[in-house]
């Protein structure tokens, strides 16, 4: 099973996304975990790779499975994502880099731009709530979300 960590960064009433050329969604940015590291060392390793900045103070917010299935219904692939949050960074982000486009978007946008549904969940869910999001999303091979499965807890209190 894969692992991937994301980092969102909140700033100003504005979020940095990374828009991938491949079908115009928008991410945060982020990638797969190496062997031995952990989903925070990731999460920021990650992060600056991708944007040539170090988000300061990044903590946990939502811990997910995607499940891909075929034609048939049939799971065919799956792979864990950590999504993490950060209210500042420090330096200039790149404007592209070999995965894409870096652009600040207001928070508000996240409703609307192009992006995977579950994705649209949890970055929502990391601007807009307290505690952990943890949840399953199950799509096509297209990515069209089938079914999603939420559930969060705040200051270990189950919602």
């Amino acid at each position: 099973m894969q692992r991937i960590a994301n980092l969102l960064v909140l700033k100003d009433d504005q979020v940095l996304l990374l828009k991938k050329p491949r079908r115009d969604w928008y991410v945060a940015p982020g990638g797969k975990l190496d062997a031995g590291e952990s989903v925070y060392e990731a999460a920021i390793r990650e992060f600056s790779e991708e944007t040539g900045t170090v988000p300061v103070d990044p903590h946990l917010k939502g811990a997910y499975t995607m499940v891909i299935h075929d034609e048939s219904g049939h799971p065919i692939d799956e792979w864990m994502l950590f999504t993490f949050i950060a209210h500042d960074l420090v330096g200039t982000p790149y404007e592209t880099n070999r995965e894409g486009v870096l652009e600040w978007h207001p928070v508000e946008s996240l409703q609307t731009l192009p992006m995977a549904e579950g994705d649209r969940t949890n970055l929502l869910f990391a601007v807009s709530e307290c505690g952990m999001q943890y949840g399953t999303f199950h799509y096509t091979e297209q990515f069209e979300l089938l079914k999603e499965s939420i559930q969060k807890s705040v200051e270990g209190i189950e919602q």
